[in-house]
């Protein structure tokens, strides 16, 4: 068990990442003087990553997988063995900024009531953008597509201070989050058979039916290379996305509604399958059907972390859901940018 000195391990995941700890690292402890400990999560790298950050950054601590079961599983089996309040969840492929520890830790002390917060995500090779996962803030509309401020679906808007404030969001961005230990554990922490891709939706969205609320700090900033695991766009990203999300609403809706919620979406997958059909898009429609066929098959584990979430639920939290549909919104209204949404029904402030 490693015992953190300070209050905040940050825990960056790594497999065969030593180019980027090359990069990244130096700036992320010095940084880190006096504020937080850096630990890495070796996930069975078959290179010399471990031996490398051992002999060039001294002050990590390094828990160490020995085998790689995915992101998901690797965060599962080594935040167990790290002793902190606070766990700050930082993928390799993310530069930090000055002072960008501060305010997300100031916002975790003020509010005991977050469990979860992000930092602004912007895009490391164009840093006037936000970056597709995580942005602005993360939020789901009503039939549980998700979006977040600074990017809907396949627009990328650029940063002008637009999203600097503070506020609650339904969920934060696992690239960079920064989550209460007590809690994570308590409510089990990702899920490590979603293996990658939308597992911290689903554990922001277990947090927020247990009671606690989820966060965006704007006046923290980071940057983030992306697609360095499962590149955008792939088969492999294309899977995840459409199982996950079947087993995110299979998992945390009240069953009144996942009752017809989860045929409207296998539905909605289906036209989004012909559609890859009309365009001649082959790897797409395997994937679609990789997912269902996955899901079904293992639709008896999915089932019973349904009901050991249940236990954990106090309400099924309506906070951060967009009541109307982002797909109608996006693509036959047009209303691309966050600002052209109704957003003053769901975004609430936090002072």
């Amino acid at each position: 068990m490693i015992k953190c000195q300070h209050d905040t391990a940050v825990v960056v995941l790594s497999y065969n990442g030593k180019d980027l700890h090359q990069l990244f690292f130096p700036e992320l402890i010095q940084e880190a003087q006096g504020k937080y400990d850096v630990v890495l999560i070796d996930n069975a790298s078959t290179n010399d990553t471990a031996a490398y950050v051992r002999e060039h950054f001294p002050s990590v601590q390094i828990v160490t997988i020995p085998v790689n079961h995915g992101f998901a599983h690797g965060y599962y089996e080594g935040l167990q063995q790290i002793d902190a309040k606070y766990y700050v969840l930082l993928s390799a492929d993310f530069e930090i900024t000055k002072n960008w520890f501060q305010p997300l830790h100031s916002l975790m002390q003020t509010h005991q009531d977050i469990a979860a917060c992000q930092p602004k995500i912007k895009y490391y090779k164009d840093k006037t953008k936000f970056e597709y996962a995580g942005a602005g803030g993360g939020f789901i509309d009503k039939w549980g597509y998700l979006f977040c401020r600074g990017r809907i679906f396949f627009t990328i808007e650029e940063d002008h201070g637009q999203y600097n404030n503070t506020i609650e969001t339904f969920w934060a961005g696992g690239g960079c989050m920064f989550v209460r230990a007590e809690v994570y554990h308590r409510l089990g922490g990702l899920d490590k058979d979603l293996y990658a891709h939308m597992e911290e939706v689903d554990m922001c969205w277990r947090m927020k039916n247990a009671g606690h609320r989820i966060a965006y700090c704007g006046s923290s900033t980071v940057y983030h290379i992306g697609g360095s695991v499962i590149s955008y766009g792939s088969p492999q990203k294309i899977f995840y996305n459409y199982r996950n999300s079947l087993v995110l609403l299979l998992k945390n809706l009240p069953t009144s509604k996942v009752l017809w919620l989860l045929p409207f979406r296998l539905l909605l997958d289906g036209v989004s399958g012909l559609r890859a059909i009309l365009k001649g898009d082959i790897k797409e429609v395997k994937a679609i059907i990789r997912a269902h066929w996955s899901f079904f098959m293992h639709f008896g584990m999915w089932y019973k972390k349904r009901k050991d979430t249940n236990k954990t639920v106090s309400t099924y939290s309506q906070s951060g859901i967009y009541k109307q549909s982002i797909i109608w919104e996006y693509f036959a209204k047009k209303k691309t940018l966050y600002t052209d949404l109704d957003w003053k029904t769901f975004e609430k402030q936090i002072n």
